[in-house]
């Protein structure tokens, strides 16, 4: 079992203050692979002086010194993509190929988009007498999550090395080996000592440290809405910005005019992929009354397509999800759909057939779900798909909404104006029509209890600006 337990503090490897050994459980085998130390409140001051002593420096560097450290980071980051790759399936049970072709794919994606968005990004802008500068926040602490470790990690570190900002980062205990690498990358690449830094631990003592710290400037963190929640209250003390992308229970309403299999079949497959471990997973599906039983056939079909297995086998669509407590939590959630009378079209309780070993949840779906149903509001983070039938559009846009969540949503039409007449109705932080992929440039993130503030791109990089006006400036 390999030995993580050193925290990357100042530009070396230290040993933590206390030994907190924490074992990295394999979701697929349930047996541990690497060891990590928990850090405490004492590793967490470590590190923010570190970071708070190398930002006045680093602020101070030039836009093209920033560019040419994100390129050090690209190629040093390329030279371990493979490995980062296997980390990620080893840790938390995604497929090798969704592990290559996303989950490592895109800290790439976001460190190519930051190149192209830092050339030309206007950090002054000369109004009249009085220049508008745009300056790095200060010292961040991120608190980020397992589902997509190296993408929460990427589209936070990224952006704010472009800023300028240094930076405390505390990955999930749950998944932190590719976290370990990452500042392995950041080591080669020639970051400057004390402007990266990570230390490992859990929410209620590193998260918390970073969250209440006087000398962070502003915490993003990621993850659940409950613990949003807890350190937006935390962090009210320092009035330091709080920025956070939370849970989802985003909609997928499928128009009369959609091509129906097309459609239902995309949007099974677009609910159960990462095991359903994605807060913009289109969870809800609405369909049209008259259309729900050949929609539910259509649903069926492609979730038994769906095979859940060892992740590093070929033809395995999802692997398991990332733990013992996210997989029961999950099993009571489906077992209540069933108590609560929705129809189990296919899945259910248990592990599927063959696997007596590891987090597997079958893929399930449930048709005539009432949007009053537990299943139908709760964020389940698993392969469990709910279709809701509606009569009229309005109803579907007014069932959409009814939640406290508002991070993403989906709408599927064989018209496109017809599908964006839908969307700007959307109380969601984005909307995806017929089928559309990621957009790196487009903004990431929620309304209403989905967080606040956004990811990506140029969106991203503003996030970590604070701006100043300089009056008389200009003779």
């Amino acid at each position: 079992m390999s030995d993580f337990t050193k925290f990357y503090i100042n530009g070396e490897w230290v040993t933590p203050i206390e030994s907190r050994p924490f074992d990295v459980i394999n979701p697929a085998t349930e047996e541990p692979v690497a060891r990590i130390s928990l850090g405490s409140a004492r590793d967490v001051d470590r590190a923010v002086a570190a970071a708070k002593a190398a930002f006045p420096t680093y602020a101070r560097s030039s836009r093209e010194e920033r560019l040419a450290l994100l390129q050090k980071i690209v190629e040093a980051y390329k030279a371990r993509y493979d490995e980062l790759a296997q980390t990620i399936t080893k840790e938390m049970g995604a497929p090798a190929w969704l592990a290559s072709r996303a989950q490592a794919a895109v800290g790439m994606a976001h460190l190519n988009q930051m190149l192209t968005v830092l050339k030309d990004f206007p950090f002054e802008n000369l109004r009249g007498k009085t220049l508008i500068a745009r300056e790095p926040v200060g010292v961040c602490g991120f608190i980020t999550p397992w589902n997509w470790p190296m993408n929460q990690i990427a589209c936070k570190v990224v952006p704010a090395l472009a800023a300028g900002c240094t930076m405390v980062l505390k990955p999930s205990e749950f998944t932190p080996l590719d976290a370990v690498i990452f500042a392995e990358i950041m080591d080669a690449a020639g970051v400057p000592k004390g402007v990266f830094n990570l230390v490992n631990g859990d929410g209620p003592t590193v998260g918390q440290a970073l969250a209440t710290h006087p000398d962070i400037d502003m915490v993003s963190f990621t993850g659940s809405t409950r613990a949003g929640i807890a350190i937006a209250k935390a962090a009210a003390d320092t009035v330091k910005r709080v920025h956070q992308e939370l849970g989802g229970k985003s909609a997928n309403i499928v128009l009369p005019d959609a091509d129906l299999q097309k459609a239902v079949a995309g949007g099974v497959q677009a609910c159960f992929l990462n095991s359903g471990q994605s807060c913009d997973a289109p969870t809800r599906m609405f369909v049209q009354a008259k259309q729900h039983d050949q929609a539910m056939a259509i649903a069926k079909a492609a979730a038994e397509a769906t095979k859940a297995g060892d992740p590093n086998l070929k033809g395995v669509s999802i692997g398991p999800v990332v733990n013992e407590a996210q997989f029961r939590r999950i099993q009571k959630l489906i077992e209540a759909g069933i108590a609560e009378g929705a129809t189990l079209v296919t899945g259910g309780p248990g592990r599927p057939e063959g696997l007596n070993r590891g987090y597997y949840v079958r893929p399930t779906v449930f048709a005539h779900v009432k949007p009053e149903m537990t299943i139908a509001r709760e964020e389940i983070f698993g392969p469990v798909l709910s279709i809701l039938p509606y009569d009229s559009e309005e109803q579907a846009i007014r069932m959409a909404n009814d939640t406290v969540y508002g991070l993403s949503g989906y709408v599927q039409s064989g018209d496109l104006e017809h599908a964006r007449r839908v969307a700007a109705q959307l109380r969601t932080g984005q909307v995806r029509l017929n089928g559309a992929g990621p957009d790196f440039a487009a903004p990431f993130g929620g309304y209403k209890q989905s967080g606040n503030g956004r990811e990506w791109g140029e969106f991203g990089l503003d996030d970590f600006l604070e701006t100043k006006a300089v009056v008389g400036y200009a003779a």
